[in-house]
């Protein structure tokens, strides 16, 4: 099942690149509909929505990189679909935030994208949390955490890029990154 919702939601957002151009609507609505059918029926929700949203992002990102799409684009509309596509999982909408914001950044610097798209992937996660009706900063914090950590997984040079493009006021929200995945040597 995960490979076929990647390559489904990959093959979605390629069709719609090149038929359209336009790619942060077409990704949340791609995003959020893939998510929903992945998830309908599921008993272990949690975990099924954590799993599910990474590997949605990352058929996005394969998808907008294949036709060389714009994966700031893309990844803010990732986060939206996220938003849009859980938002009916009370409790899970963190988790899965920061599930998204990880594999869009990792998958960014996998495919040699700027994983400074990780500012775009907060973007979203504000702007999906204003749509839907959650708080804008718990959604942007989950969402930096996530980036910073799925640039951890492609280098630390990448983490700290990441971290210095996460710092400081996004859309009007102040951005708290927590850094939960620093070794414990490595904090002060």
């Amino acid at each position: 099942m995960p490979q076929q919702l990647i390559d489904l939601v990959k093959n979605t957002v390629i069709t719609t690149i090149k038929g359209a151009g336009e790619i942060v609507n077409t990704v949340t609505d791609t995003v959020s509909g893939a998510l929903v059918n992945a998830l309908q029926g599921t008993t272990a929700v949690g975990t099924a929505a954590v799993g599910a949203v990474a590997d949605v992002a990352s058929g996005v990102i394969q998808g907008a990189s294949q036709v060389g799409g714009d994966l700031g684009g893309a990844a803010k509309g990732a986060m939206m679909g996220v938003l849009r596509g859980t938002k009916t999982l009370t409790g899970e909408t963190m988790d899965t935030i920061s599930a998204g914001a990880r594999s869009v950044v990792k998958n960014t610097g996998q495919v040699g994208g700027d994983v400074v798209v990780a500012r775009k992937v907060v973007e979203g996660a504000i702007q999906g949390a204003r749509d839907i009706g959650i708080d804008a900063t718990k959604a942007a914090t989950a969402a930096a955490n996530g980036a910073i950590k799925g640039a951890s997984e492609v280098s630390q040079v990448a983490a700290g890029q990441v971290t210095q493009a996460l710092t400081g006021v996004i859309d009007g929200v102040k951005i708290v990154v927590t850094e939960p995945f620093r070794p414990a040597t490595a904090r002060s």
